[in-house]
């Protein structure tokens, strides 16, 4: 009983439509993507993410969870990959995100962000290592995955540490801005 009321209080309308427009601010923004090294065209950096860490920011990690998974949904909408890359984009963005938003729930403060932000850079990129090794690859090039991902390992491991750190430079920048405008929103 005292869980259905803290999901309650936890999930309230407000709190939903501003969870809402983030995911539709995520999705958005991911459209407007861009290669970051000629040699993998397919490596493409967006900041959607960022409205993804702010929701878990703000309403706590199964907020930023849910966010993630609700924008990969609509990133299912006219793909041609099976839904393969959005899986496993919500892996690696889960493991981004965890660590930060679990921790700032309980610890707020921006030397807290700051550090935990340092280890989701390194978890995502972990992360990303392993999903595009043993999901994309295999799914977008069979046999060949193996020999492909060796031969561009340093270029998908220098994109995904480039591509957490710019959320995170980027999340970090906005966090205060919107924290304290959606915090009086939502009161």
């Amino acid at each position: 009983m005292n869980t259905i009321n803290q999901n309650k209080k936890t999930f309230t309308t407000r709190k939903m439509v501003i969870i809402g427009l983030f995911v539709a601010l995520s999705y958005v923004i991911s459209l407007f993507e861009f290669p970051v090294f000629p040699a993998t065209p397919y490596l493409k950096l967006d900041f959607g993410n960022v409205f993804i860490l702010l929701t878990g920011f703000l309403f706590g990690p199964l907020s930023g969870i849910i966010a993630c998974v609700l924008k990969e949904l609509l990133c299912l909408i006219g793909t041609t990959s099976g839904g393969a890359g959005q899986v496993a984009n919500a892996l690696v963005t889960i493991a981004y995100i965890i660590v930060p938003c679990s921790v700032y729930k309980y610890k707020k403060g921006l030397k807290t962000v700051i550090l935990t932000l340092i280890i989701a850079c390194f978890t995502g990129t972990g992360a990303a290592l392993i999903a595009n090794r043993f999901v994309v690859f295999p799914l977008y090039m069979g046999q060949s995955a193996a020999s492909v991902f060796s031969e561009v390992f340093w270029y998908v491991t220098a994109f995904n540490a480039i591509k957490t750190l710019a959320v995170s430079t980027v999340t970090v920048l906005l966090y205060k801005r919107l924290s304290v405008f959606i915090k009086r929103i939502t009161a």
